[in-house]
């Protein structure tokens, strides 16, 4: 799949319903089970991270999403290879660089121009109000496009 479907995937799966990560991580359910990854756990996993970590407005749910699907398809699983971890932090770098140079940051209350501290944990009603006031659909297009073409 190219990378702009996957770019439109992840834009849509926001408008749907999904939080940000849960909206990239969707957007390679054919990667995943590629990998033998159960969607379904792979959208669990991703469920906490939306809102920047449980709406705290820490990093940004759909880079969250990016590097988790990273991790499920490049991660080590040997604590003392350090040539992995080495290698796979430099691709976690370069995608979430890539990310912040389109906009700015990877931080969620920075993305959102929030000021500090955590939001109400309640989410709040997706409503056209809430789509015109969050750009987190563009941010997770940006996430599942950047992935998309470093995977190839």
């Amino acid at each position: 799949m190219e990378a702009m479907e996957r770019e439109a995937l992840a834009r849509n799966n926001f408008l749907d319903g999904c939080n940000c990560p849960q909206s990239v991580v969707r957007a390679f359910d054919d990667v995943l089970r590629e990998h033998g990854i159960d969607p379904e756990v792979a959208m669990r996993l991703a469920s906490p991270f939306g809102g920047g970590m449980g709406r705290m407005r820490e990093v940004c749910g759909a880079v969250s999403g990016m590097l988790m699907v990273l991790g499920l398809v490049e991660g080590y699983d040997d604590p003392a290879d350090d040539v992995a971890k080495a290698e796979l932090y430099a691709h976690v770098q370069e995608l979430a660089g890539q990310f912040r140079q389109e906009h700015g940051t990877i931080i969620c209350r920075e993305l959102l121009e929030r000021g500090e501290g955590p939001d109400d944990p309640t989410p709040a009603a997706r409503t056209a109000a809430y789509y015109h006031e969050r750009p987190c659909a563009e941010f997770c297009a940006t996430a599942a496009r950047v992935l998309g073409e470093y995977l190839g």
